[in-house]
């Protein structure tokens, strides 16, 4: 790319007026002084493929990939990472400068990342996590958590067969509840994860015991709409360590930031305060 030329970024899903990223990636951009831009844009599932090979042309360096698009887009990429192809998903498409479509996945870095920043003396090798969720979002945090060394991963969904097919995928230090026996998965579990959209606004509640919880437990919700959901509400009332789920939508995206602009941007109070709008 010339000098004189603007680089574009933006994030692709159906629907997509609802994201974030926006926010995000406009602030880091004003604040690191660089002349870029990045967008929201709504594409339809049929025109995927031919979106993916026009946005190149277009001055677009990259773009995040959400909902419905992160699996399809695996097979459009000419390029695909170990993470990526592990999760069965990419978050981040990079346009490299030899015309090649490079897929990532950034999501179990950015659930890591939150994890060490909110809630910094956990240790992974401390004990089980409990996970409740086989959708993408579980994918991901599957993944990252194995990677990081934790000895057992305790999932549950409310339709079974996604969890047993995850455990088939990840390995035998997944373990699968059923659903009515959810609540057990926290006696002794060092973490705690909600990786389904249950507690968020507009869903159904997480009605899952939390008896098991104790002040020794972390406790982290990827859902950030409510900010404060009422497992971390409950959890931080027993006295538990809890770490929203803004983090993670904010790490997931500075590699990505970085990969398409050169600047690895800074996170921090103002940050969660941009992207929350407030």
């Amino acid at each position: 790319m010339n000098q004189t030329s603007i680089p574009l970024a933006g994030v692709i899903g159906m629907p997509i007026a609802h994201s974030r990223s926006p926010a995000l990636h406009s602030f880091w951009l004003k604040r690191a002084g660089i002349r870029g831009h990045y967008v929201p844009l709504e594409i339809a599932q049929a025109d995927l493929e031919q979106v993916i090979r026009a946005l190149p042309k277009m001055g677009f360096v990259g773009v995040n990939v959400t909902i419905p698009h992160k699996e399809k887009v695996l097979a459009l990429a000419d390029v695909v990472t170990d993470r990526a192809a592990l999760i069965g998903a990419a978050n981040t498409l990079i346009f490299r400068g030899d015309g090649k479509v490079h897929a990532d996945n950034t999501d179990g870095y950015g659930f890591i990342e939150n994890l060490r920043h909110g809630a910094p003396e956990w240790d992974p090798a401390s004990g089980p996590a409990a996970v409740f969720g086989a959708g993408g979002a579980a994918r991901a945090v599957l993944a990252s958590l194995l990677d990081v060394g934790v000895p057992e991963i305790r999932l549950s969904n409310r339709t079974k067969a996604r969890a047993d097919a995850l455990r088939a995928e990840f390995g035998t230090r997944v373990r699968v509840f059923d659903w009515v026996q959810a609540g057990n998965m926290i006696d002794q579990a060092a973490l705690v994860v909600n990786a389904s959209s249950l507690g968020m606004e507009g869903k159904p509640d997480l009605r899952v015991p939390l008896d098991g919880l104790t002040s020794h437990t972390v406790v982290t919700d990827l859902v950030y709409t409510p900010l404060e959901t009422a497992l971390l509400k409950h959890a931080r009332a027993v006295g538990c360590t809890t770490v929203d789920g803004l983090g993670m939508l904010i790490y997931q995206a500075a590699p990505a930031f970085e990969r398409w602009f050169g600047h690895r941007p800074d996170i921090d109070e103002e940050t969660r305060r941009v992207v929350l709008g407030t």
